[in-house]
């Protein structure tokens, strides 16, 4: 593991992340996972092609990276043959490295995986009988310390960059076999592939891994815009949320540059308890963090910002709670939707789940106040795979254990 200083929690000023360079690697070649066209282009011109030949073979890498997902720049069948070693000898086409592949019983699917620099993060699939929902992480740790998140009990160690963000989602494609081929592929007589989210396993994103992507911005920014390139990744920004405890001056700009959906983590009406379990509601407290809401580029009734709320037995899942929660929505005129999220437990917690009848009359309370709050089934307890159960604790194994454990899985 890397020695990397670890960052401190957000104090009286905000951390302000640089978005870091590619990352050195040993072998002097550089990464094209995460770079753009415009910088795809500007390498190749570095090596020695004309401006003009190198928008076109930017143009043609990034089809194959993003697009086909293709590891190999032997595989890039409409570049010219002596192209591809000149390539090969320059750059590489990299993916997070597996540490770890877990499977659930319920289907939930998680992944441990390592940085070139030796950090290891998380990231969960989620499938379900009309979507399949990637759980994808911004930072490696989390600088937040939310009381009810096993996530939260880690440091924040760096920034996960636009290649490793990316790269969890061309990961994901990876091993659901999801990859759209083309004529490219076949010959002339085939057609242009065509490529949506219908029919596909993996046709949802969600922001909602380790880390707070808003303390990472320029980074997912970057890296949600390659997902989205109609020449990419090709995934629609109506599919894609991103989750924010409530970094209320990053809100705007999120609206504004990513236009994604926006999902906030609330689990408290009242000061007294987001303070404790939320702390960053000392810095932000409820009124202005809904108030940013209620400003956010692109919130309508089509596209409702959905409130999280984890439901802790005794702590805020009362009937007076629910009541507020309404009066909080409809006093800021918020379209909202609100995600009950029964607790789920890690070891050594501060609290408990609330009871599954406190949990239906909350939502009960909530529906009858003319707000959707379903309750969101838990997926991937058995593997530590739901929400606010993410941290690397498989790091702690030897390479023994992890083979000894996927051994008997296979059987």
């Amino acid at each position: 593991m890397s020695t990397s200083e670890l960052m401190s929690i957000p104090g009286i000023i905000d951390p302000v992340p640089v978005a870091r360079n590619i990352t050195p690697r040993a072998d002097g070649r550089t990464d094209l996972i995460g770079l753009p066209r415009a910088r795809l282009a500007d390498l190749l011109s570095a090596e020695g092609l004309d401006a003009r030949q190198a928008k076109l073979r930017a143009k043609q890498v990034f089809h194959w990276l993003y697009h086909r997902g293709v590891t190999d720049f032997e595989a890039m069948t409409d570049i010219a043959k002596p192209m591809r070693p000149w390539l090969t000898e320059r750059f590489v086409i990299g993916r997070p490295h597996i540490v770890e592949a877990q499977h659930s019983r319920d289907g939930t699917r998680k992944w441990l995986l390592q940085t070139d620099d030796g950090h290891e993060f998380e990231m969960v699939f989620i499938p379900d009988a009309d979507r399949g929902t990637l759980c994808v992480s911004s930072q490696v740790g989390c600088t937040l310390n939310c009381r009810f998140c096993h996530t939260g009990t880690m440091k924040l160690v760096r920034n996960l960059t636009p290649g490793e963000i990316v790269g969890q989602v061309m990961l994901a494609r990876d091993a659901l076999g999801e990859w759209p081929k083309g004529k490219m592929d076949f010959g002339d007589d085939a057609s242009e592939a065509e490529y949506t989210a219908d029919g596909r396993l993996l046709t949802n994103i969600v922001m909602m891994g380790m880390g707070e992507p808003l303390y990472n911005f320029d980074n997912v920014r970057d890296a949600l815009r390659l997902v989205m390139d109609g020449d990419g990744l090709a995934l629609s920004k109506r599919r894609i949320t991103l989750s924010t405890s409530g970094v209320v001056p990053m809100m705007e700009r999120c609206g504004e540059e990513i236009g994604v959906n926006l999902a906030v983590s609330l689990h408290a009406v009242s000061k007294e308890i987001r303070d404790e379990i939320v702390p960053l509601n000392r810095k932000y407290g409820i009124e202005e963090l809904l108030e940013a809401c209620a400003d956010y580029p692109g919130a309508s009734n089509a596209r409702r910002i959905t409130f999280e709320y984890v439901m802790l037995k005794d702590k805020n899942d009362s009937d007076a709670d629910a009541r507020e929660l309404v009066r909080l929505i409809r006093q800021y005129k918020l379209p909202a939707k609100v995600n009950l999220i029964p607790f789920n437990p890690w070891p050594g917690a501060p609290y408990e789940c609330s009871t599954p009848e406190r949990v239906r009359r909350f939502s009960e309370i909530v529906f009858d106040g003319g707000i959707s709050a379903p309750v969101r089934t838990p997926r991937g307890r058995d593997i530590d795979a739901a929400c606010g159960q993410l941290k690397t604790a498989a790091e702690k194994k030897s390479r023994a254990e992890r083979d000894r454990e996927a051994a008997a899985s296979a059987m």
